[in-house]
């Protein structure tokens, strides 16, 4: 299984499922449809959409729960959200609340290539923060 055979309303139900799991908070249907502010319909679709790809085990009276695929894969969305928050936080000093609203839009598109020079840009950033500093000097002008 490869996120490339998920579509990108399902990599934000494995997400948000991954962020209950890291967490260690069980979570419900229900609670999915207002976390993620969707009808109850559509997440009872999606999930059963998420069983068939044995990437979740699931039942209307149970907690989803992640299968060791759905994990690999959760993860794979999690830190690809994560990387790209982070560069726009760090190297283009976007406020989180907005670098969080573009990291999940740009998730779903990013090709890897430039997933993984983002990541080395941001360290590189993080290790040479005068170049950084200079930068959002510019920015503010």
């Amino acid at each position: 299984m490869s996120t490339k055979t998920l579509t990108s309303g399902l990599e934000d139900y494995l997400e948000e499922i991954y962020i209950a799991h890291l967490n260690d908070t069980p979570l419900k249907g229900a609670e999915l449809a207002r976390k993620l502010n969707i009808s109850r319909a559509s997440v009872s679709e999606a999930l059963s959409r998420l069983v068939k790809k044995n990437l979740i085990t699931y039942n209307s009276y149970e907690s989803i729960a992640l299968t060791p695929d759905g994990i690999k894969e959760a993860k794979k969305v999690y830190d690809k959200h994560y990387t790209i928050k982070d560069f726009f936080e760090t190297v283009l000093d976007i406020t989180p609340k907005e670098a969080g609203e573009n990291a999940c839009k740009i998730e779903h598109i990013i090709s890897q290539n430039i997933l993984d020079k983002m990541t080395l840009f941001t360290e590189f950033c993080q290790k040479n923060k005068e170049i950084t500093e200079k930068f959002k000097k510019e920015i503010t002008k």
